[in-house]
Parts: C-alpha cells; sequence; structure tokens
C-alpha cells in the first residue's frame, strides 16, 4: 500500500503543470533501454554511475525511501562499502532505557535517509514546491525511463521568444505545461565517474535512469529470466503433448 502511495504522489508532482499552466509538453524521444524487451537486463556500470549521479546531485532535495542501504550490494558494492556509505547518514532510534528517542549512524539495514524531516520541511527549503520521492518515480507514467530522459535534458536557460515564465518557474521542453519548479539538476561535468566515463549531460541523465529503474524493479532480471524459462518449459510440454496427441490416435486411423 505504502509503495502504491507513493507512486501517486510522484504521479500527481510530475503531472502538476497539466493544472497549473496550458498546453503540454513534447512527447519524449524513444530511447533503446538496455532492460527493455523480453531478453533485457540492467547496464550494470551504468546502474552503479547512475547512484554516484542520484547520490551527489539528487539526494539533496529527493528521497528514496523504499529503498534500504543494503540493496546496493545487488548492484556491485561490497558490503564494507555500503556500510561506509549509510554511516555518512544519521536516523532517529529508541526509545533508549530511559525513554528517549535519540540518534545513530545509518545502518545497512537501514532505508536511505530522507534530506528532509517531513513534507512542510521539504516544501520550505523549496519555494513550496514538494520534490518526490524518487523510489519509484520511473512507474509514475507509461515510458517512465525516457520521459525522465528527456526531462532532466530538456531545460532551457531562457524561454523560447513569447513565453514568459512564471516566478521561480524554469522551461523545460517535455514538462506539462513547459514550467518546471524544479532547477536544472544536472550539467556537463557535474560529477567525476570512478571509472572515467565522460559525465556530459546525456550521460549523467542515461545513467541516473538506469538506477532509478533499478530502484522501481529491482526483481527485473529475475523476473524477466524466470520467464523465459517458463516460455521453453511450456515450448517443450506443447511439443511433448502433441507428439503423444499423435501417437494415441495413431491408432484409431
Amino acid at each position: 500500500m505504502r509503495r502504491i502511495i507513493i507512486c501517486a504522489v510522484a504521479a500527481l508532482t510530475l503531472n502538476a503543470g497539466t493544472v497549473l499552466a496550458s498546453g503540454g509538453g513534447k512527447h519524449p524521444p524513444d530511447i533503446k533501454w538496455s532492460f527493455e524487451g523480453i531478453f533485457g537486463k540492467f547496464d550494470a556500470a551504468s546502474r552503479k554511475r547512475g547512484f554516484q549521479v542520484y547520490s551527489g546531485v539528487c539526494a539533496g532535495c529527493h528521497a528514496l525511501s523504499m529503498v534500504t542501504y543494503r540493496n546496493l550490494m545487488d548492484i556491485g558494492f561490497t558490503e564494507d562499502e555500503v556500510k561506509a556509505i549509510s554511516a555518512e547518514f544519521e536516523v532517529t532510534d529508541g526509545p533508549n532505557d530511559a525513554g528517549e528517542m535519540y540518534t545513530r549512524p545509518a545502518l545497512p539495514s537501514d532505508r536511505f535517509v530522507s534530506p528532509f524531516a517531513n513534507e512542510k520541511a521539504a516544501r520550505s527549503a523549496n519555494g513550496g514546491a514538494y520534490p518526490p520521492d524518487l523510489s519509484l518515480i520511473i512507474k509514475a507514467r507509461p515510458n517512465g525511463a525516457d520521459y525522465l530522459h528527456a526531462l532532466l535534458t530538456g531545460y532551457h536557460e531562457a524561454p523560447p521568444e513569447g513565453v514568459t515564465l512564471n516566478e521561480g518557474m524554469n522551461y523545460n521542453d517535455y514538462f506539462p505545461g513547459n514550467q518546471i519548479a524544479m532547477p536544472q539538476p544536472l550539467s556537463e561535468g557535474q560529477v567525476e565517474y570512478k571509472d572515467g566515463v565522460e559525465a556530459t549531460l546525456d550521460q549523467e541523465a542515461r545513467d541516473v535512469v538506469q538506477f532509478l529503474t533499478w530502484a522501481a524493479s529491482p526483481e527485473l532480471e529475475t523476473r524477466k529470466n524466470m520467464g523465459v524459462k517458463v516460455m521453453l518449459f511450456l515450448i517443450v510440454l506443447t511439443a511433448m503433448l502433441y507428439v503423444i496427441k499423435r501417437r494415441v490416435w495413431s491408432d484409431l486411423h
């Protein structure tokens, strides 16, 4: 139930422009993602770089509350690395023996720590806008991966001629209504990838989409592998039943 609620909040946030402004954004370009199709799987290197983009850029405003730190071991981090990552944050725990709440370093079993204590604090820090939780953002609309990539790369420094932006808004080709409160989050060379890949705007957007798609569907590869096995089993079973049927009915002809 909680996953459904978060997904609904994300969807409402992303579509707020349709209510606040007339018109709609462009249709996002169709990108061939490694995780699409029946045999699709995550690009492991890109997914790991995507976490670097999220933690270095997105995590300052957007929560990832459905993911625990130990889940990062599924994308290539060691147990010691996960312990070091989680220990950078503090969580409220308790009560202790005195009945008081206390703070402690986060553990690998804890969920990602939110950048804000609550929604009001988040809105206060962002001019009234509420940064959506990114745990299920890819599922917030059809073709969510294409849309998010387009959104992250679709900003303009200034609006087209004849277009007036509301105060505090930014122009984006793909956001409904073309006016979005979030400033452009990514830029050329904003992160320095540990594997030496050039951090272009397009590359950063592709990588964070890989990571957030995994966050929304960590079981994707397992599910697709199981689906392929089931299909192969059904094909073999069908062939066997056909042969048996032919042999059984051959005596009657």
